[in-house]
């Protein structure tokens, strides 16, 4: 991949993996990064701080998308650093639903006890951090592991929705930003053309610069992505 921009979001999650999934979509969509055919977004564990939760990353090849996602996050917290919140575009005049998100869009970034539109968030861009301290502490953590590329589980990456039903490793490789299919047990490797049975869940991770996906030997000969599509919470270790 080319050079990268990365930001880091961090909303205090602390709700199973499957929802982080669906936040990080959410808030690729609310930032407009969704247009960027490369734009890569991971969750992260957090350990310091706070209870262990999840925070999210974004990368994207344009800095112009990263200050602006930047720029809407920190821009709509109110009142700055310290009491930033996620608050999108006319939620001044548009309702919300008791759940706190806006009527009608409980999918939105908010939606859920601890990510909902009106919750605090902390936000790190290069060496810049908004919102409170251990927030923007854990949005700095996900963004340094993004960009040195040593952590952070990722949801949205180049030809992530090609990989569904049945494919060999080498299909695999070849369509998305997957570098490499580890097998457990297995020092070498997937081979290229074992069969891959994605379950429409594949969660490549960061491993010393390269998209790893960890997977383990299933029935008749194929493989299965180690993580299973309902995930535990994400206070496990993972």
């Amino acid at each position: 991949m080319s050079e990268r921009y990365v930001l880091g979001v961090d909303t205090g999650h602390t709700g199973a993996l499957r929802e982080a999934d669906h936040l990080v979509r959410a808030l690729a969509a609310e930032l407009g990064l969704h247009a960027e055919a490369d734009v890569v977004g991971c969750t992260h564990h957090v350990r310091d701080g706070r209870r262990p939760h999840t925070a999210l990353s974004f990368a994207v090849p344009s800095e112009r998308a990263a200050r602006a996602a930047w720029r809407w996050l920190t821009e709509n917290g109110h009142g700055g650093p310290g009491t930033g919140t996620i608050a999108g575009p006319g939620d001044e005049e548009g309702g919300r639903d008791e759940e706190g998100g806006r009527d009608g869009e409980a999918g939105r970034p908010g939606a859920g006890p601890d990510a909902g539109t009106g919750a605090l968030l902390g936000v790190a861009f290069g060496g810049e951090r908004h919102g409170p301290d251990d927030l923007a502490a854990g949005a700095a953590h996900a963004a340094a592991e993004h960009r040195a590329r040593t952590g952070g589980r990722a949801v949205l990456y180049p030809g992530a929705d090609a990989l569904t039903g049945v494919l060999t490793v080498a299909r695999l490789l070849e369509v998305s930003a997957v570098n490499r299919v580890a097998v457990l047990g297995s020092p070498e490797g997937a081979a290229a053309e074992a069969r891959l049975v994605t379950g429409d869940h594949v969660r490549p991770e960061w491993r010393d610069g390269r998209l790893v996906l960890a997977a383990m030997p299933a029935a008749g000969g194929t493989l299965v992505p180690f993580e299973v599509p309902d995930p535990t919470p994400c206070c496990a270790d993972h």
